[in-house]
This record gives C-alpha cells, structure tokens and sequence, in this order.
C-alpha cells in the first residue's frame, strides 16, 4: 500500500465498516511506520482489473506480530483472497522474525474466524466493547509457532485471473 491507495482504501473500509473504519489519519500514521530502515508494519492492496478490491496490514514489534486489518471488497468475497491476504502478511511476520502473531476478530464475524482457524489461529480470549461505536466483542486469536518454523503459510502462488497482491517493502 502506499500513500496514493488511501482514497480507494478509505472507500473500501467505509462501505465494508461503516461504524468503526479508519480515518485517512490512521492510514497515514501507519504507512509512515512501513519504509525505511526502522519499519515495522506491512501493509499491502489487492487489485483487479485496475480497482483495490482487497487491503491488509501487520505490526511487528520484538518477536510478537499483530494484524491490524484484512477487507475484502463484497464483489471478491468468498474468492480465496483473503487467504492470499492472510498468507502474505504471515510472510511478512516471518521476515520481521516473529513467532507469533495476534489479531482480533469481530464475534459476530464467523467467516473471517473460520479462515484464521484454518491457519491455524486459536482464539484466546475476548475483548469486551472493541469494536466502537457498536460496542461489540472482539475474539483475540493466536498463532504461535516455533522460532525455527515462521508463520508463513504457504498457497501455491496466485490462481490465474486472480487479484494482484502489492505492498511495502519490509527492508530487511
């Protein structure tokens, strides 16, 4: 992602979260945090055909990663991109060299819990009134894995036809 993906993002995030998205601030804020030698986030776009159809992006701090954000617009739901969102921003949780990686889930979000238990995410605990000004729960998960093993999942690579995956570069 980079700083001219923010409108179409922004757009994205209103009509996928209409009562808590992000500001253009808070998209700002964290692309600043995601070049250079000192970055620790990644975030990334998916397009199609010309259009950001998909956004997703991490912090790593120490050996501990967090997934801040992963939208899929509603025309590409149920494509496998959020999958492919997932595994690049495991990727990028390797190459800051965590070994762990956290995230929040809206309780009432069942499809996106079901796609972080299949790779391997564990839910362990709640976090009551997260998600403002709804005031709904959030499900904290957990994926813990070995220092020698990394997070990244991998896919196969893209389908044929399927969105582009593009993001910041890591520096490392």
């Amino acid at each position: 992602m980079r700083w001219w993906d923010i409108d179409p993002v922004l757009e994205l995030e209103k009509d996928l979260f209409p009562e808590d998205a992000w500001s253009r601030g808070m998209f700002w804020s964290e692309l600043a945090h995601s070049r250079g030698p000192e970055a620790n986030r990644r975030y990334l776009v998916a397009e199609s055909a010309g259009r950001i159809v998909g956004y997703a992006g991490l912090v790593a701090s120490g050996d501990q990663a967090d997934i801040q954000t992963i939208a899929v617009a509603r025309d590409h739901q149920g494509t496998g991109l959020g999958a492919r969102l997932l595994v690049e921003l495991l990727r990028a949780a390797t190459a800051f060299e965590c070994h762990e990686v956290m995230l929040e889930c809206r309780v009432d979000n069942v499809r996106a819990q079901k796609l972080y238990e299949r790779f391997g995410f564990v839910p362990i605990g709640f976090r009551r009134g997260y998600y403002q000004p709804g005031n709904v729960d959030a499900l904290v998960m957990r994926l813990t894995t070995g220092p020698d093993s990394g997070p990244a999942a991998s896919d196969g690579g893209p389908a044929a036809g399927s969105p582009s995956v593009q993001g910041t570069d890591n520096n490392d």
